[in-house]
């Protein structure tokens, strides 16, 4: 047996073409602002897509970079000034910041209802307590993956390798949410393969190149790689590509989260704007 690869890629594209469609249908303009601080080659890399992916949806977006060693006091600014601004949706804060500066602080500094990252405490609050709005883009974009692919997850054991606060906690409060029994594995697991060998489906996001073996993985078994770890031989996820033959569905590394993530991310960047336009507030912005 091979398993069905997901392709997150050609979803991506859709979900995409989708979100085009409804910030034209909006009939407003919908700006995303990104803030990058430091010379970290890949941050520039994910910005600099996020922003082409933004202006082929319709979405405008202003693009800020500091150097690595600017004050977070000008980071705290800019924050409240686009928080302050009515033509500005959504606000993101690419991480990691540099080591000087408090980044929970900075995060939680961009108004909620701007937070298109979901990162915020009062999001994340909402997302525990089954009242998602802004929940962070790589586990929507999982969720979404597993629709389009009918992966039923009602009473189904799903496991959860990686608990932080961008993938792992908020993958597994929307598995819960959808009926899944939820275990979250991690570095002080003990026995991870004994955990793993019962998933129906497997969420691996630790950063651990190979980390999942085959024989870690239950046959049938749907299996999302989230990780992107540089190698010598290039990007390779958490999973060994040896898993194809055990797992029933599986996403490729590069291919398969990835793309979702941006997809993701435009969807947060309408639903920001449809919800500010409304007049809705969000609780403690």
């Amino acid at each position: 047996m091979t398993a069905v690869r997901i392709d997150g890629k050609a979803l991506a594209l859709k979900i995409r073409a989708e979100v085009a469609e409804d910030v034209r249908a909006f009939g407003e303009p919908v700006c995303l602002a990104t803030i990058l601080v430091g010379d970290d080659p890949a941050s520039h890399v994910y910005v600099g897509s996020k922003h082409k992916a933004s202006h082929e949806a319709g979405i405008d977006s202003r693009d800020h970079r500091f150097p690595a060693d600017t004050p977070e006091s000008d980071i705290l600014d800019l924050v409240a000034e686009l928080n302050a601004d009515d033509a500005v949706d959504g606000i993101l804060v690419q991480l990691p910041l540099p080591g000087h500066m408090d980044e929970p602080a900075v995060l939680r500094s961009v108004d909620p209802a701007k937070d298109v990252d979901g990162f915020h405490i009062l999001n994340a609050g909402r997302l525990y307590l089954g009242e998602p709005f802004l929940v962070p883009a790589t586990p929507l974009g999982i969720m979404a993956m597993l629709a389009e692919y009918g992966v039923e997850l009602k009473g189904k054991e799903a496991v959860v390798i990686g608990r932080s606060e961008i993938v792992g906690k908020p993958m597994a409060m929307l598995l819960l949410a959808e009926h899944a029994t939820v275990t979250i594995c991690h570095s002080r697991t003990v026995d991870l393969a004994a955990h793993t060998r019962r998933a129906d489906i497997l969420v691996a996001a630790v950063g651990r190149a190979g980390l999942v073996t085959p024989e870690m993985v239950k046959p049938g078994a749907t299996v999302v790689d989230v990780a992107m770890n540089r190698t010598e031989s290039g990007l390779v996820g958490d999973v060994d590509p040896a898993v194809f033959e055990v797992a029933g569905l599986m996403t490729p590394v590069p291919g398969g989260v990835g793309p979702m993530t941006i997809a993701m991310l435009l969807r947060n960047t309408l639903t920001a704007a449809q919800h500010r336009r409304s007049g809705v507030a969000v609780s403690g912005s």
